[in-house]
C-alpha cells in the first residue's frame, strides 16, 4: 500500500530536515470517508521538520486544510479551516514495547504524542487523518444566528389549510358520524 506522507528515516540526522507535502483533496475525501467532514475540493498542506534524537524522531510542523460538514441546525454545508501545530515523538516500536512491558501500560500525559515507527520509513498518514478528524467541530454552525430547518412558507397565505378530500365511498360513514354528534331533542 502506498502512503501519501512517508519520510525515509535514513535521511534524518540531528540537524533535521524539512518536508513539505500537499494534502490532496482526493486523499482527504478517502481518509474522511467514515466521517461527516469532507473536503471542499481544495488541497491542504503539511509542513514538518523531522530531526533525530538517538533512535527517536522528533516531528514538528503545521497542518492546514479546508473542510466542510453539515450545519448542526439547518444541514447546509458549513466550511471550517484546520490550522493545527504538530509536535510528535516517534520511537522505534521495539523500544516502545520494551518501555510498556517495564511499566504497567500506564499512559502518562507526556506519552500522548508518542508514536511507534518500524523499519526505515516514517509514515504520517494516520497522524494527518487523526488531526483532521479531531479538528472537526462537534456541533458546527453555518452562522451563530442560524434558525435551523424551517418548513417552506407559502407566500401570502394565512388561511387555514384546505379540508382533506374524503373518499366518496366513506361519505355515508361521515353522515352517520355527523348525525351521532347532533344532540337529540
Amino acid at each position: 500500500m502506498s502512503h501519501e506522507f512517508s519520510i525515509s528515516v535514513a535521511d534524518i540526522d540531528a540537524a533535521g530536515k524539512a518536508f513539505d507535502f500537499p494534502v490532496p483533496a482526493k486523499w482527504m475525501r478517502g481518509a474522511l470517508e467514515d466521517c461527516e467532514a469532507t473536503t471542499t475540493g481544495k488541497d491542504g498542506h503539511l509542513a514538518v521538520r523531522v530531526s533525530r534524537s538517538g533512535h527517536d524522531l522528533v516531528v514538528r510542523g503545521r497542518l492546514t486544510a479546508e473542510l466542510e460538514v453539515p450545519c448542526g441546525r439547518c444541514l447546509a454545508p458549513t466550511k471550517f479551516s484546520v490550522d493545527q501545530d504538530l509536535s510528535l515523538l516517534f520511537v522505534p516500536a521495539k523500544e516502545l514495547r520494551k518501555t510498556q512491558e517495564d511499566a504497567e501500560l500506564d499512559i502518562r500525559g507526556e506519552d500522548a504524542d508518542t508514536f511507534p515507527y518500524e523499519g526505515e520509513t516514517l509514515v504520517l498518514d494516520d497522524i494527518v487523518r487523526d488531526e483532521l478528524v479531531l479538528e472537526t467541530p462537534m456541533i458546527p454552525l453555518c452562522s451563530e444566528d442560524c434558525p435551523g430547518i424551517r418548513p417552506a412558507e407559502e407566500a401570502g397565505k394565512a388561511e387555514a389549510p384546505p379540508e382533506p378530500k374524503v373518499d366518496p365511498r366513506l361519505a355515508p360513514l361521515l353522515r352517520f358520524r355527523a348525525g351521532a354528534r347532533e344532540p337529540k331533542s
